[in-house]
């Protein structure tokens, strides 16, 4: 059962969209690396831009979130169980200030910010995608056991 105010989520759904953007860090990365940094810049900012779509809307409500409900959960088993919302719509937050740093410092003319930043939320994203294991999520739940934020992902004070 969720404790936060979101619905519950299939947990197939996160990872089907770790997919999806870990291929586009990839993108991301391979387009820094060969030269083409606006393509890569201008990549980089429509992540930036679904992660925070992902972190103030919540991951049931991002755009991967949709399409996997609508066009690919329909094909699948019903989901032996569903997962709290909150620990993956804070992963989105999660990967929206590591792209959003990259993205700052790559737009201020830093070398290698963008394909450090984006090799970095890749690695969370392929981890989450191909291993089920979600770094944003782990944050989370340690957050939570030290008392930093509550269940509803709250920071503890603020509730």
């Amino acid at each position: 059962m969720s404790t936060s105010s979101r619905p519950p989520l299939d947990p197939r759904g996160p990872r089907f969209g770790a997919a999806i953007t870990a291929l586009l860090l990839l993108s991301v990365v391979f387009l820094s690396l060969t030269g083409a940094s606006a393509a890569a810049l201008a990549l980089l900012a429509v992540i930036t831009a679904l992660f925070a779509w992902g972190a103030f809307a919540g991951a049931g409500r991002h755009p991967y979130g949709l399409v996997f409900k609508r066009w690919v959960r329909p094909h699948l088993a019903p989901p032996t169980e569903l997962e709290d919302a909150a620990p993956p719509t804070f992963a989105q937050g999660v990967g929206l200030v590591v792209t959003l740093i990259g993205l700052a410092l790559g737009l201020a003319g830093v070398p290698g910010a963008i394909p450090i930043a984006a090799a970095a939320a890749f690695v969370a994203a392929f981890l989450n995608a191909a291993f089920d294991y979600c770094l944003g999520c782990q944050i989370y739940l340690l957050l939570v056991r030290f008392g930093v934020l509550n269940r509803a992902g709250r920071t503890v004070g603020n509730a």
